[in-house]
């Protein structure tokens, strides 16, 4: 176990590094050195090295034996994999969320999905990134399940590095997709929200598929990915799956 100084001092580590990584300041399969972490923080290497391990577990860095740790670059079944479970999950939330959310907590939605639809064609993806973030996560805690809450956040974190690449929207996207999801989530029959979810994501998925096409060549190219065997990091090359 670690001691509790350590373990706060990790939980610095763990935040420093995914707030970088969500605000698209470190890019896909950019390295990450525990030594200038460790010297940039000023803590020692144990606390940084469970930090690290604990973006590794949430998906967001990779490691491999003599090759080091680096932001995660994802393969196309990472990215659809990665959609059906949004897709169970989001569509679960969105259906609570219309139940339980009070008057002001519909407001705050409808707010926060006009400010994401106005971020979406900026050049700056750093403020739409943060806003997009919050509104999923707003759809999930007012759901009222701190356990459906918690997946969503992982999963949104994920998408958060993605969208980070995405410089404009697709052209056929619609300038009030979220606001159009937020009206059908306090408005729609069960079947129509989870039609909603479902219609909305594929955009989304679909456009995240196009952006991270040569991260995917990337991945091939080196003939191994990163893959993580067991909590002490001892990791081996396996050959990427092709789609």
């Amino acid at each position: 176990y670690m001691h509790k100084a350590d373990s706060s001092l990790a939980a610095t580590a763990y935040s420093a590094v995914r707030t970088r990584i969500l605000r698209g300041e470190l890019m896909l399969g950019q390295p990450i050195s525990r030594r200038k972490l460790a010297a940039e923080l000023g803590i020692s290497f144990p606390p940084v090295t469970e930090a690290l391990l604990r973006l590794e577990l949430e998906g967001l860095l990779e490691s491999r034996p003599r090759a080091g740790t680096r932001v995660c670059i994802p393969s196309r079944e990472d990215v659809r994999g990665h959609y059906i479970v949004r897709e169970a999950l989001e569509t679960q939330a969105s259906l609570l969320c219309g139940l339980h959310a009070t008057k002001g907590e519909r407001k705050e939605l409808e707010r926060l999905a006009v400010r994401v639809d106005a971020l979406s064609a900026k050049a700056d993806r750093s403020g739409y990134v943060a806003v997009h973030l919050k509104l999923h996560q707003r759809i999930a805690e007012f759901a009222r399940c701190e356990a459906l809450t918690q997946a969503v956040e992982r999963t949104q974190a994920l998408a958060s590095i993605w969208f980070c690449l995405m410089r404009k929207p697709s052209p056929s996207d619609s300038g009030t997709r979220h606001q159009e999801l937020i009206e059908t989530i306090f408005t729609g029959a069960p079947a129509r929200v989870s039609a909603a979810v479902k219609e909305h994501l594929a955009v989304g998925r679909q456009r995240t598929l196009e952006v991270l096409e040569p991260y995917f060549h990337l991945r091939t190219s080196r003939g191994a990915r990163f893959h993580r065997t067991n909590r002490n990091l001892r990791l081996v090359p396996q050959p990427d799956a092709r789609a």
